[in-house]
């Protein structure tokens, strides 16, 4: 099958017509054998949730290494990213705007937005890279096959203390960068703008609703599958040698993020335009 789009044209132009039919084939029947596949893996998670001594301390273990190893490069990432909202705000900001108006839209932005994916596309290339590794490196050196070898199960050992711990700390991680995104945007503007505390403050509040809270951990909690789950998936189905292990890596970051660009649309008109 064509690796780019590029060779898919190619293929497209000098197969004809029949070559375009055998080509769709191949691509839905691999469409079709990747949900059978993963549709197996959320079958083998189920069942893995029973043997609950086996996942949990790991899981325990993941959600530290997630928490702790990723709070830095999150509340790095979210301040720059408060900082430069405050930059651009004060830049677009006109005069005949009332200056509480700077702090609801550097909370709405933080909190909706860019909190929460901003958190997301980071652990993708942090975390999805390294599950994805894991296992294709175990999967390449025949580690999963001996698991399966002596009756255990590969999910309940590798995959659902992965899962489970990006569903308990990823949202945790998205509370952090909202609030150290609105701290850093709120002593930004005050560099660029006449802003007092007590107007930033009213502004904040002004326009904030207890359902902004609840969307932003919703789709914090939304990437944390798409960004763990994904990746374990590719890994888990890694092909043989070295190279194998590389373009699953690569593979799994590309297709994580991607899928948290996607759902974040489809929230954003699910909850916010329910009609």
């Amino acid at each position: 099958m064509p690796k780019d789009p590029f060779s898919l044209a190619r293929a497209v132009v000098t197969t004809g017509s029949s070559g375009v039919v055998r080509l769709l084939g191949r691509v839905v029947l691999e469409g079709l054998a990747h949900i059978g596949r993963v549709s197996l893996l959320v079958m083998e998670l189920g069942r893995g949730l029973a043997e609950w001594r086996i996942w949990l301390p790991r899981t325990m273990t993941e959600a530290w290494n997630i928490g702790v190893g990723s709070l830095f490069i999150v509340l790095l990432i979210s301040g720059f990213a408060g900082g430069v909202m405050a930059f651009q705000t004060g830049y677009q900001f006109s005069s005949n705007l009332p200056y509480y108006i700077v702090g609801s839209l550097i909370t709405e932005g933080i909190v909706l937005e860019l909190g929460p994916v901003l958190t997301a596309l980071v652990l993708a290339g942090r975390i999805g890279a390294r599950y994805a590794a894991e296992l294709g490196t175990m999967r390449v050196t025949e580690q999963i096959d001996a698991l399966e070898s002596l009756g255990r199960s590969p999910a309940s050992h590798l995959i659902i203390p992965r899962v489970l711990a990006g569903l308990l700390m990823i949202p945790v991680l998205v509370v952090f960068a909202n609030i150290i995104g609105i701290v850093v945007g709120w002593l930004s503007v005050k560099a660029v703008l006449p802003v007092s505390n007590a107007d930033f403050a009213y502004g904040a509040q002004f326009f904030w609703r207890p359902f902004d809270a609840y969307y932003s951990i919703t789709k914090a909690f939304f990437f944390a599958g798409a960004l763990t789950l994904i990746p374990c998936y590719v890994g888990f189905n890694a092909k043989q040698g070295a190279e194998g292990v590389g373009q699953a890596t690569t593979r799994a970051v590309v297709s994580a993020s991607v899928v948290i660009l996607l759902l974040d649309t489809l929230l954003a008109k699910i909850l916010l335009h329910p009609a």
